[in-house]
């Protein structure tokens, strides 16, 4: 029998935020109940990207969160309240807050997918799309324009520049170095308090972009206080691997306190013809094992923060079924993580079991839940394993577990220093006193 071995006692660092997703709910209707809103503010969610939320309908489409939709008209004074349409965002802003998730705002446009592009072409003028930027940034922490103090501690300069089919930016990379550069140097110069990166590329795999950019802003001595990239396939060994990546080129180029953020995520095993394939994996328990495991894996590597593609609905969405808005399996992983989280830190975990993957935190009393993911791509050869849990003293807690027949629930009670269980492939479990 193999064994999961765990030390309360023996504490790592903290708990970090693994179970963080793009976008957010909005609240019923005065005459409808349907909404995943408590659910969502359940989880624990403890931040929310706003990117691609303009095409999100019921949020407002082209008048909300992307800078073309606040700033309409790039000819009029940055200046004047009266060019800003803040009005769906304020609501959408809100909305986060109010479910628990503090807003990750990306500053920039939503992705085209259409043959004639609109937003997602280069600035007409670099320094004053950063001052647009800045107003922003002023409406929803300082006030301005009768706006609001909310503290906003992430802002994202743009989504996707690398990505090759011009989506999500028209220009040349060296345009877009140039934007990046004025703008991250306009806004930490304005709110040296705030945490102001990006560039969300879609991959790291084309690493000559990602140096390119950094050797831009290291010769003229630009921060960045975080830098955010993109990440979708079925293998889980694929984001060890480019969690690691990452962080040795920022490290090479000297932005050794550089935060990395993986904030766009899902299983997909390809783009084309196993396309529909990953979309009902999404949805189902297969989906969930991944998510899981990958928030595990995040936890266990040097990076700082995860965001779940996407609790908006659409077809990326695990969490909430599309027309219902009840929780998919896809949720639970969420509200598993956010025990974790909720107890802080993080201990010593021994999870030398191939295949599975786990963390525990404990809190400030050292009681321990300990999460474990089992994910396989391989339904057919994956078997179930019979793995022992063993901690280094006494505990009492509580099972729960995540697979087809059960939505993270109560199986049994322990008290002791062991527990056994059989492992089913494609599941998920809690151990803890306080689910």
């Amino acid at each position: 029998m193999e064994k999961i071995k765990v030390k309360p006692d023996c504490k790592k660092g903290r708990i970090k935020p693994m179970h963080a997703v793009n976008n957010n709910p909005l609240k019923p209707r005065a005459d409808q109940t349907k909404s995943f809103f408590d659910d969502y503010k359940a989880a624990g969610i403890p931040y929310a990207r706003n990117h691609d939320a303009s095409h999100w309908a019921v949020a407002g489409r082209e008048h909300v969160v992307d800078v073309n939709c606040i700033f309409t008209d790039f000819d009029r004074d940055v200046n004047d309240p009266s060019a800003y349409d803040f009005t769906l965002t304020d609501v959408y802003v809100n909305t986060c807050f109010d479910a628990g998730a503090e807003v990750f705002y990306r500053l920039g446009a939503s992705i085209e997918h259409w043959v004639k592009k609109y937003n997602t072409l280069p600035p007409a003028d670099n320094q004053k799309w950063a001052e647009i930027c800045e107003h922003i940034i002023m409406h929803y922490n300082e006030g301005w324009a009768d706006g609001f103090r909310l503290g906003i501690t992430y802002w994202e300069i743009w989504n996707e520049p690398d990505l090759n089919q011009k989506q999500c930016w028209g220009g040349t990379w060296e345009e877009f170095y140039e934007l990046f550069a004025v703008t991250a140097a306009h806004l930490k110069k304005r709110f040296p308090q705030l945490k102001i990166g990006g560039p969300a590329i879609c991959g790291i795999g084309n690493t000559d972009f990602t140096e390119g950019l950094l050797k831009r802003l290291k010769k003229d001595n630009i921060p960045l206080d975080f830098f955010s990239w993109h990440l979708y396939g079925y293998d889980t060994s694929w984001y060890e691997n480019d969690i690691n990546k990452v962080r040795n080129i920022l490290d090479k180029y000297g932005y050794t306190e550089t935060e990395s953020i993986l904030n766009e995520w899902n299983y997909v095993k390809d783009w084309s013809d196993k396309y529909v394939y990953s979309i009902e994996q999404i949805i189902g328990m297969k989906g969930a094992a991944f998510t899981a495991a990958v928030m595990l894996i995040g936890q266990e590597n040097p990076l700082d923060m995860l965001m779940y593609y996407d609790a908006r609905p659409s077809v990326f969405n695990g969490m909430f079924d599309f027309y219902t808005d009840r929780p998919l399996k896809g949720y639970y992983p969420f509200k598993m993580f956010n025990n974790l989280y909720r107890k802080g830190i993080e201990a010593e975990t021994d999870c030398g079991v191939p295949g599975l993957y786990a963390a525990t935190a404990v809190d400030e009393k050292g009681n321990p839940s300990t999460m474990i993911a089992y994910f396989s791509d391989d339904e057919e050869s994956a078997e179930a394993k019979e793995t022992e849990i063993v901690y280094d003293k006494p505990v009492s807690a509580d099972v729960y577990i995540l697979d087809s027949e059960h939505n993270a629930e109560k199986i049994f009670g322990f008290s002791g220093t062991s527990v056994r269980l059989t492992i089913k492939p494609n599941s998920v479990i809690l151990i803890s006193d306080n689910f």
